[in-house]
């Protein structure tokens, strides 16, 4: 006999006969809902995390916000283009999308993300457009042929700039401001909802699960922000508003807090309430998913950013070692975020409807919903924001033609 057959026979026989001591049901053999619905909400979350930024500072008056407001609604702008990207790869005939708002049904919370995701699309739309309009009008007054058209267009072919017609665009901008909290609470606190209503699954099965991932959406949203605003005006040898990084990380900090104790309350729950599927949700936790939930998701991406983000409050440090380390708590905590989607989603999906037994999911590289598809996803969003960066103005500074009239990145203590 063929060495190489042997070899395969045995290790096909030792699976299956580890899934079926396991008590795996056929049907559960498989992950159904991979990376494209860990994607889905972590876009989603990032969106509403930027809107807070920006909702902090033309509807709650944060001066401080100023320099990141206008950026933070371009941020979700550009990945809100792109939140519906991840379920249309994942579904077998995305063409049918349509038939969701063609044929509308009340009772069911997945349709109704046609309507809330056209409706966060258009208040953030106008809302950009409010915001931007004095720039976009003096661009416009200096472009010629078609830049001039479509500057024109986007200022509703109004170019009065007296005071009264700002005033009014201060009221319209923060009505709508007002009006996209709800909705961007709706938007991506669905999504929780969405799992939490899956009786069937005892991981999800929780109220908690709608507010956990709107707290774990801004805190993903708001260390892109941070992020990102580092990253790029450090490109751009532009000055660094050290006071608006400071005040985004106290933010940050409040809400990684109530999202970190939310998630161990769930856990927490689990284990005190030991329901009938509690030795199933502990094993699962124990097992599959130990290096991923206990060792990555608590231990490394939250209890070392929850240090950093004490001692940064606590400590009183130069800016030049403030801003490194807020760098770096912001990556470290995207990257927790995704891993948090990831066990939900994922993790979720591992354990067996038999209550007995556990699967496994691997990844591959250039599957519909592989490593790559991922990767492709995720830059989609920077090339929008790239585009759109050409026509709004990310900074304040850049329509004044230098860098910073006056700089704001400090070099001594606080």
């Amino acid at each position: 006999m063929n060495p190489n057959l042997y070899e395969a026979q045995s290790t096909l026989s030792h699976g299956a006969s580890m899934l079926i001591s396991n008590y795996v049901f056929p049907n559960d053999l498989h992950v159904h809902w991979s990376m494209m619905i860990v994607l889905y909400p972590y876009i989603t979350g990032l969106v509403d995390g930027a809107f807070i930024i920006a909702a902090l500072y033309y509807l709650f008056d944060v001066k401080s916000l100023k320099p990141v407001a206008r950026f933070s609604l371009l941020f979700a702008f550009a990945f809100l283009c792109c939140a519906t990207l991840p379920l249309l790869l994942h579904l077998g005939r995305p063409e049918r999308n349509f038939n969701m708002l063609l044929t509308p049904s009340p009772s069911s919370a997945m349709a109704g993300f046609g309507y809330i995701y056209a409706i966060s699309m258009g208040v953030l739309s106008f809302i950009v457009l409010f915001v931007y309009r004095p720039d976009l009008v003096e661009r416009g007054k200096k472009s010629k042929g078609v830049m001039k058209l479509i500057y024109r267009a986007l200022t509703f072919d109004s170019d009065d700039l007296s005071k009264k017609a700002l005033e009014l665009d201060t009221k319209i901008i923060r009505f709508l401001v007002g009006l996209g909290i709800p909705v961007a609470a709706v938007l991506h606190g669905y999504v929780g909802f969405i799992f939490g209503g899956v009786k069937a699954n005892p991981t999800w099965s929780t109220p908690l699960m709608p507010v956990i991932f709107l707290f774990s959406a801004c805190v993903s949203g708001i260390s892109a922000i941070v992020l990102a605003y580092i990253v790029i005006r450090k490109l751009g040898s532009l000055s660094i508003d050290a006071a608006c990084i400071k005040t985004c990380i106290k933010t940050l900090t409040g809400f990684f807090i109530l999202a970190f104790s939310f998630e161990m309350l769930e856990v927490f729950s689990h284990s005190y309430l030991k329901t009938g599927y509690h030795h199933m949700v502990e094993g699962l936790l124990n097992g599959p998913l130990a290096s991923s939930f206990w060792l990555w998701q608590v231990k490394i991406c939250s209890v070392i950013p929850l240090i950093l983000l004490g001692f940064m409050a606590f400590v009183k440090m130069r800016d030049s070692i403030y801003l490194p380390i807020s760098t770096i708590v912001s990556a470290i905590l995207l990257l927790q975020v995704f891993i948090m989607r990831w066990n939900v989603v994922i993790g979720g999906q591992l354990m067996s409807k038999s209550a007995r037994g556990y699967t496994v999911f691997h990844p591959e590289w250039f599957d519909k919903e592989g490593i790559l598809a991922v990767i492709i996803i995720m830059t989609i969003p920077f090339i929008i924001l790239y585009v759109l960066g050409k026509i709004f103005p990310f900074w304040g500074d850049a329509i004044k033609g230098s860098i910073s009239s006056k700089p704001v990145r400090k070099t001594g203590g606080n």
